[in-house]
């Protein structure tokens, strides 16, 4: 949090504290009831918000001064950025700004500002800044010196956006201690009418949700000579990549004697499928005593293994 120090005095160092006839730009704050509030308010109340440079702000008045620093005896007064939480990583937004407090016997306002009028930059870790010590309660209370009238004060606003800095691209990779699953999936695969495409129902595994994917007639390189079987991300997230190492099985229902292939890939929304276009030639698989077809089923694995998740912040 960005901070200033001000005494109730017009040298107050590196604090400007000039007069103005002009009412604030941006924003108004009237407080009726000061006293209630004082009692009532938990140590804090804030304002509705109001735009200025393109995002929208609250007023944070500390009646008994805040707490957190320390400030007792005091107003202390902040300006914040409201929504910032919702604001993309990284971003930071560099402000000049005055906060001021009517005299109402005079019709003049106290303003509060950096005295080299330094920009002030707000970003995820700092959405406040203001002044711990705006003025003396005993001070602010007594009515000679006009900023309580009738148990009311106002406060106001002026914020001016000198720069912008976007989010430069942000990105988390951490590791996933996950065990390998295996998933058993049994096909059928009709030797007469062979389909195009088969596919497994969904499992879990890593954290994530998978299918595997089977080409009687092969895919790709394996186009009409060989079966082709994939590993597919099921519900793949845009900003996100998924290490992934896999062994993609056809069992030797009778022998022992598999087929498989292995792989370690990053799985994502534009790549999400992984596997071998040639994993065994459709002659072999035919073949009765080979135990790859047994009365037309094939039993299929997938052993899943996930590593590590990238993803954009």
């Amino acid at each position: 949090m960005a901070t200033l120090n001000l005494k109730f005095e017009p040298d107050a160092a590196g604090v400007s504290t000039p007069f103005s006839n002009s009412p604030p730009t941006h924003y108004i704050l009237k407080v009726e009831s000061f006293s209630s509030l004082e009692r009532h308010s938990a140590g804090r109340f804030e304002s509705g918000q109001f735009d200025a440079g393109g995002y929208k702000w609250k007023l944070a008045v500390y009646p008994n001064g805040y707490k957190q620093k320390n400030v007792d005896d005091h107003i202390s007064v902040y300006l914040e950025m409201a929504g910032a939480d919702s604001l993309q990583t990284g971003w930071e937004v560099f402000v000049e700004f005055r906060l001021f407090l009517l005299d109402q016997n005079k019709g003049i306002y106290l303003v509060l500002q950096d005295a080299n009028l330094n920009k002030m930059c707000l970003h995820g870790a700092m959405f406040e800044v203001g002044f711990d010590r705006v003025i003396p309660l005993n001070a602010f209370t007594d009515s000679s010196n006009g900023y309580l009238i009738n148990d009311t004060c106002v406060f106001g606003a002026e914020v001016f956006v000198c720069k912008e800095r976007r989010a430069g691209k942000a990105e988390r990779l951490y590791a996933i201690n996950s065990a390998m699953y295996k998933h058993p999936w049994k096909v059928y695969i009709p030797l007469k009418f062979r389909p195009e495409l088969l596919e497994s129902k969904p499992f879990f595994a890593g954290g994530q949700t998978w299918k595997i994917r089977l080409y009687p007639k092969g895919y790709d390189k394996g186009k009409d000579t060989h079966v082709s079987l994939y590993l597919t991300l099921a519900n793949p997230e845009p900003a996100s990549k998924i290490l992934t190492e896999f062994t993609l099985r056809i069992v030797d229902q009778l022998n022992g004697k598999h087929f498989f292939c292995k792989g370690c890939q990053w799985f994502s929304a534009l790549t999400p499928s992984f596997g071998f276009s040639r994993l065994i030639a459709f002659d072999i698989l035919k073949q009765l005593d080979k135990g790859f077809l047994v009365q037309s089923y094939c039993l299929v694995e997938a052993e899943v293994n996930v590593h590590g998740i990238f993803t954009a912040l």
